[in-house]
């Protein structure tokens, strides 16, 4: 029986989301991201991800792609993830499948998490605040250190790997 390749949206390519896609590449996950950099979208094609226009189509094509998605963004603030996950016309949550599992990897205020956490809810989805520590090298390594929440045990659990 052949095994199926499991598909995880990216949203956010730079020191830190483009090594953790990288590793997920290398892990043979196949990967579809959005980065608002040209050139960090070309080096993870090059990897061979699967690259798209904005955070919308992210969500989109993995909704085509799975059953029950896993969506990861890594992004350098408050601003930028409220901007992809929903203020965007072509953000995340504007097109997110219900049963998503929205997993945030950027280091964001409390009340930003908890407003994405409502939103995602909303949407039928689950989400999971995992900022991470160990900075690039332990991206590159794949070594990162997650500090995990989520509204409920079971879907810390469901995040793990």
């Amino acid at each position: 029986m052949a095994s199926r390749r499991m598909t995880v949206g990216f949203v956010g390519l730079g020191n830190m989301g483009s090594r953790m896609a990288a590793n997920l590449l290398r892990k043979g996950c196949r990967v579809v991201a959005y980065d608002t950099q040209q050139g960090a979208m070309g080096r993870l094609r090059d990897a061979g991800a699967q690259t798209v226009e904005s955070p919308a189509l992210v969500s989109r094509v993995l909704a085509e792609q799975t059953e029950s998605g896993v969506l990861i963004s890594m992004l350098p603030g408050n601003a930028q993830v409220r901007d992809a996950y929903w203020l965007a016309d072509d953000s995340i949550l504007s097109s997110v499948a219900a049963g998503t599992r929205l997993i945030d990897c950027s280091t964001i205020a409390p009340a930003i998490a908890r407003e994405i956490a409502a939103k995602a809810e909303a949407a039928g989805c689950e989400f999971v605040d995992a900022p991470v520590s160990g900075g690039v090298v332990g991206a590159e390594a794949a070594t990162l250190t997650f500090m995990v929440g989520a509204a409920t045990a079971d879907a810390v659990e469901r995040a793990r790997p």
